[in-house]
């Protein structure tokens, strides 16, 4: 199995671009698949400069409902005829950030792809093909990102916290590959992990994602104490991460001390082999 990664916050490839966003290309056995798009068409940009055909996608998952996931989706969907994007129904909420000067900006997306026929609504479980689900229910609540503290559901005129029922999360069992990828990890790194053990009834073999440690409104990293706590319940697991996006540089060097080589970074352009 690849996992190519098409964009990301930064690049350590001189011909491939970045932005605040994720977008991710797996290959499978017997599926290609693209996991979200960026905030834009940079994307699909990158891939052609990466020798990777859209059009030969066989389905795309939105991890949740925020523009620098779901940017580059209406492009994804002119380049490739026929491949199913899998979506929360929540996704299209109308989801706010917060700034620091106290306004709310909008970060949702673009409600006109309701009209798609190519829309498969998913549930708390969703199977896709042999091997591969997505999966919504987090109940845990250990370490939910400080971030999150900025990030809104409007309601009528009122702002009402985001309880991320529009996020998903992806696995793909291979073999003895057990790999789990997230977007952003909203509902924390730890639960998530946590809710794909019990799916498997044994640890991931491998992690993907953002963990959103970093807090836009404030500029802050997480604490010494919680990423300490974060990176010894990681550990346990055995599990190989690689982290991206909303994580941020400093967390990721902080939980580089502790994890040491159980996690690495997943750069625009980088090639994962599980």
């Amino acid at each position: 199995m690849n996992i190519t990664s098409l964009l990301e916050n930064t690049s350590t490839h001189p011909d491939i671009a970045c932005e605040h966003g994720l977008s991710l290309y797996i290959e499978t056995s017997g599926k290609n698949i693209l996991f979200d798009t960026g905030s834009s068409s940079l994307f699909a940009e990158n891939a052609k400069k990466l020798g990777i055909d859209l059009g030969k996608v066989d389905l795309a998952i939105l991890s949740h409902g925020h523009y620098d996931h779901a940017g580059g989706l209406k492009t994804f969907l002119s380049l490739n005829d026929h491949a199913p994007l899998y979506i929360r129904k929540e996704a299209f909420g109308p989801y706010y950030s917060q700034r620091e000067d106290g306004r709310y900006h909008y970060i949702g997306i673009d409600t006109e792809l309701l009209s798609s026929s190519r829309l498969i609504l998913t549930g708390a479980l969703t199977p896709i093909a042999e091997g591969i689900s997505l999966f919504s229910r987090v109940e845990g609540t250990e370490f939910v990102p400080t971030g999150n503290q900025s990030l809104y559901r409007k309601e009528g005129d009122s702002y009402l916290p985001d309880s991320f029922t529009h996020e998903q999360y992806l696995l793909i069992e291979e073999g003895e590959t057990r790999l789990l990828i997230s977007g952003c990890s909203h509902r924390g790194i730890v639960n998530i992990v946590k809710s794909a053990t019990e799916h498997w009834c044994k640890p991931p073999t491998h992690v993907i994602g953002g963990f959103h440690l970093y807090n836009h409104r404030t500029g802050e990293p997480e604490t010494p104490e919680v990423l300490d706590a974060i990176a010894t319940l990681l550990l346990a697991t055995k599990a190989r991460y690689y982290t991206c996006h909303c994580t941020g540089e400093e967390n990721y060097r902080y939980l580089k001390t502790k994890m040491e080589d159980h996690i690495a970074y997943l750069a625009g352009g980088d090639v994962l082999t599980c």
